[in-house]
């Protein structure tokens, strides 16, 4: 595989098709960089399949309240409104770039009194004043650089717009996540309190079976303890389960009361379809489409900086008229007024401009090198989630068939111990394997659907529902 050349100045990326097309300009290109970036067919965590990733990932959890939250988020989250104001105080900047380009005109408008004093006279001498002025200039676009300006504040908007879209992206993966571990949370919990019962049963049939003459003290004191430890256990557990609900509520935008309910389970998932390929990774994902969009402003931004050591041209017109009687001022033929063309260019600044050509070359590399690392996260991210998913698979299946033998084990432990065939720690030790079992078979659960919601973030998937701008005040 040959890796990419980002060519600054032009930035034709041809990886990348993810941005409008700018408007093409003549440009002395800058140095090549070529960031180490082998682009393969396919994902080396699974094998290759031509299938488009899927836009509506959420619907594989068939979770309607999932749903729902999501769409609460993509509307309420505090940061998600900040981030859109964000885009559009980026796109009131662009106007104002463009704006500047434009002839400005400027009218001003005076009166006073003037006052002398004349000697001959031996008396101070008073009139009024009246002035108007109007005043013209614009820049001429002699080499483009006023266009790469322009350019270069268009892109900064396409880059804040997908920043933008990045940030629906994570504040719906952050959701899901959260109402999955909110789930996960309460699930644990649930089987804290079983265990709090089965070690109450316990404690009492070693209670019964002391008074009977047929256990010890020791085997009281045992079962005693491990009562409290699964109590212990049910506080951490509903701790856990408050912060996740708190969790979530900041991310809907609501005051975090831990009040939000939830099912208590999470469902096991179909197997994993794997979907697209590294290449057409970099047209979905937003953040890579905002690295993407940094290049070519950067690229405009050194140009820009190329062009300012040419000649400028300016033109500049003024009309003005200063009366002592207002019914004059506005007399036509009273009127003053001239046209300048000033032709202008670079002689000495002690190098100002160069080093500040250079700084733009520079900055624009580091754009280069900043988008080879998002290109390289965003692959490692998808490669991460496959193999999790793979992993997580197989953790579930023995997971399964490890609760389903602590079942068993604990029901003949019960049964053992009941007709005194074993001791009070063979029978919390069956208990304390079927506790840790269906413990770790929610949270293999949890982690492989959390892990989904990641791969599919990771793929930049689709948003359930587009949502309103916020209202501007």
């Amino acid at each position: 595989m040959k890796h990419p050349a980002f060519v600054l100045g032009t930035l034709a990326l041809s990886a990348c098709t993810s941005l409008p097309a700018m408007t093409a300009r003549t440009a002395s290109p800058l140095p090549v960089a070529e960031p180490a970036l082998d682009t393969p067919e396919n994902w080396s965590a699974a094998e290759a399949v031509e299938i488009q990733p899927v836009e509506n990932w959420l619907d594989q959890f068939e979770d309607a309240e999932m749903l729902k939250l999501v769409e609460e988020a993509l509307t309420a989250n505090p940061s998600l409104r900040g981030q859109y104001f964000t885009v559009e105080a980026v796109r009131a900047q662009a106007r104002a770039t463009t704006a500047r380009t434009r002839p400005d005109v400027s009218a001003s408008a005076s009166t006073g009194v003037n006052s002398s004093f004349i000697a001959a006279l031996d008396d101070r001498r008073r009139e009024n004043s009246y002035s108007l002025g109007l005043d013209i200039s614009w820049e001429a676009d002699l080499w483009g650089r006023l266009s790469a300006r322009i350019e270069a504040a268009e892109t900064d908007l396409l880059a804040s717009e997908a920043d933008l879209a990045a940030a629906r992206l994570s504040v719906a993966a952050r959701t899901a996540i959260a109402w999955l571990d909110l789930n996960q949370a309460l699930a644990q919990a649930e089987v804290a309190q079983k265990s709090l019962e089965a070690r109450r049963k316990a404690l009492d049939l070693t209670e019964r079976r002391l008074a009977r003459g047929l256990s010890t003290a020791l085997a009281v004191r045992t079962a005693r303890t491990s009562l409290a430890a699964a109590e212990a256990n049910i506080a951490a557990r509903e701790l856990a389960s408050e912060n996740a609900a708190r969790q979530l509520e900041v991310l809907l935008g609501r005051y975090p009361a831990a009040e939000i309910q939830a099912q208590a389970g999470i469902k096991s998932l179909k197997p994993l379809s794997v979907a697209g390929n590294p290449a057409m990774l970099l047209s979905r994902r937003p953040d890579i489409a905002a690295a993407e969009a940094r290049i070519i402003a950067a690229g405009l931004r050194a140009e820009q900086a190329r062009l300012a050591m040419l000649p400028s041209l300016r033109l500049s017109a003024s009309a003005s008229d200063a009366q002592s009687e207002l019914s004059d001022l506005l007399d036509p033929t009273r009127i003053a007024a001239r046209v300048l063309a000033g032709l202008t260019a670079p002689v000495f600044n002690a190098g100002a401009l160069e080093a500040e050509r250079q700084a733009a070359q520079f900055r624009a590399r580091n754009a280069v090198e900043t988008y080879a690392s998002a290109v390289l996260n965003g692959w490692r991210e998808v490669e991460d989630a496959l193999s999790a998913d793979q992993s997580l698979a197989r953790q579930e299946d023995a997971q399964k068939r490890a609760l389903d033998e602590a079942r068993f084990a604990e029901e003949l432990a019960t049964r053992q111990y009941t007709n005194g065939l074993v001791s009070i720690f063979d029978l919390i030790n069956s208990q304390t394997s079927r506790l840790n079992a269906e413990s770790n078979l929610i949270s293999a659960r949890a982690s492989r659907a959390s892990n989904r919601v990641r791969f599919h973030l990771a793929l930049g998937g689709g948003l359930p529902v587009d949502p309103p701008a916020p209202q501007i005040n």
